[in-house]
């Protein structure tokens, strides 16, 4: 059993276009995308057996003033971590990793699985993922939905809501929304260009689905698929426009074309069990799916918690829900590039 970092791109996307639990996130390209947007330090780390590829590990090192220095399998998105064909080879990348990370002066490594993978380290469940089985028609989709939520939706399109499906043509009006929505939410924002690399990285996998009030961008998302799954990472809606369930409309577009697409499961993304976020997705009958994000720490250093909803953060999110748009905007993504 041996590790490096890096190897044949081609090789591993193959490896992990077969690997039942591996992401799309483990493709090599998503460290290019994020290089490129934020400018972090990267690593590959492959295991191989026999001259073959058997386990993976991407990692993305972070360095900060604020936060300090650590390594993310993978920052910004839901799932990452070892993906590996036997428990000696996960072992193997992990113990890479702890050693790369040591060795770059981090202070802990942070691995996103969706079930323990590492015996003896400390472990996270705060969040969970929530996941739908799709039906095979969008009107037995349909008939699935709470009554609730199909009214929702019947009010939107009697308001004059519409929406549409399409790349990076709609990259602008997706980004006017996100932008506005993360101020509101006192969240710094990302900078355009994570979301410009994204569709460009992955034009044949990735979607942007808008709706609009009379012309006017009021909600949006940013669909992305690997294998049967389709998850939307990111989603936002204007408050002004909650009145008309421009949010309900939004989803019920993405699930139609999920199903219309052959998905076999739709991913709503992760949410804190019992907030809000998660009470919406469960009304359109997703389940919630264990997330378990895994830690090494250096000697004497605690468990890290950059969650926006630790308390020490809550008075830098109510100064930042009141800053100008244009300001919350331009400043936003020198912060949230430290946050992963």
């Amino acid at each position: 059993m041996a590790v490096r970092a890096g190897g044949a791109v081609e090789a591993i996307d193959a490896y992990v276009a077969q690997r039942a639990c591996a992401s799309g996130y483990h493709r090599p390209a998503w460290l290019g995308v994020i290089e490129r947007a934020f400018s972090h330090e990267t690593r590959y780390l492959v295991a191989e057996a026999g001259g073959t590829v058997a386990g993976v590990l991407p990692l993305v090192f972070f360095s900060s003033r604020l936060f300090g220095r650590f390594a993310v399998s993978i920052p910004f998105v839901n799932y990452g971590g070892i993906v590996a064909d036997t428990p000696e080879c996960a072992r193997a990348l992990l113990d890479a990793a702890i050693e790369e990370t040591a060795k770059s002066g981090g202070a802990h490594l942070e691995l996103r699985h969706t079930t323990a993978m590492c015996a003896g380290l400390p472990a996270r469940r705060h969040k969970v993922a929530m996941h739908l089985p799709l039906e095979a028609t969008v009107e037995l989709q349909w008939a699935r939905l709470d009554r609730k939520v199909r009214n929702q939706v019947r009010k939107a399109e009697k308001s004059g809501v519409q929406t549409e499906v399409g790349g990076a043509e709609l990259l602008d009006a997706f980004y006017g929304v996100f932008a506005r929505n993360m101020r509101d939410l006192g969240t710094p924002v990302y900078d355009r260009r994570f979301f410009e690399e994204i569709l460009r990285t992955f034009p044949e996998t990735t979607r942007i689905v808008l709706a609009t009030v009379g012309g006017r961008p009021a909600a949006a998302s940013l669909l992305y698929w690997h294998r049967g799954v389709i998850e939307v990472p990111w989603a936002s809606a204007i408050r002004d426009f909650n009145a008309l369930c421009v949010n309900v409309l939004l989803y019920w577009q993405m699930l139609q074309f999920a199903v219309t697409s052959g998905f076999r499961v739709f991913d709503f993304g992760r949410s804190t069990p019992g907030e809000g976020t998660f009470r919406f997705k469960q009304q359109w009958g997703a389940q919630p799916r264990e997330l378990v994000w895994e830690y090494w720490t250096a000697s004497g250093q605690p468990l890290p918690d950059l969650s926006p909803n630790n308390p020490k953060y809550r008075f830098a999110i109510h100064a930042w829900q009141r800053l100008p748009l244009a300001i919350a905007t331009a400043v936003g993504p020198a912060i949230v590039r430290h946050i992963p």
